[in-house]
């Protein structure tokens, strides 16, 4: 534009919840989520630029693992690489995730969660082997976590603390 180069690149997200309430008039409830993405870069870029690319892992996806230290696919970064596991980024994207919220007592809530998912890269990048989308390998390469935790719901905001174990790492 101008004579400036710009990132062209198109980039799609969807997301699925479900809720339901299991025992009528209580405040125990089954909430899923399903969320799919993909990015693709075109025309005079090769990349889709990174702030845009997906990430997962961390409070507000597996909670089990470190934010953005899952993936791509079954790739690992060599150890020899200093604190190179982290910000591992994809093109594509595919998170579950299932909880089971139940009340303690008065405004002290607490949940069971089960979350999966992995991000891919749509296209072969050499410098991480393993990254690349591949059906046969797709739910080998789901990362699976599960855990507890407590919310604090003051109504206007809930307040919350999860606890997450690792069941599977793609690596």
């Amino acid at each position: 534009l101008f004579g400036t180069p710009f990132s062209q690149f198109v980039k799609g997200e969807a997301q699925l919840v479900y809720s339901r309430r299991l025992i009528k008039h209580t405040n125990h409830w089954l909430v899923m989520r399903a969320f799919l993405g993909a990015a693709h870069a075109y025309g005079n870029s090769s990349e889709v630029p990174y702030n845009d690319q997906f990430y997962i892992g961390g409070a507000n996806s597996i909670r089990a693992y470190t934010v953005r230290s899952i993936g791509p696919g079954c790739y690992r970064t060599p150890e020899e690489q200093a604190n190179g596991y982290f910000d591992q980024t994809g093109t594509f994207k595919v998170e579950l995730n299932a909880e089971y919220r139940f009340p303690i007592v008065g405004m002290l809530h607490g949940a069971v969660f089960l979350d999966a998912g992995n991000v891919w890269l749509l296209k072969e990048d050499l410098q991480r082997p393993g990254g690349k989308l591949d059906g046969r390998r797709f739910l080998k390469d789901l990362a699976l976590g599960t855990g507890i935790g407590l919310r604090f719901d003051i109504r206007m905001i809930v307040i919350r603390g999860d606890l997450g174990y690792g069941l599977h790492v793609p690596y």
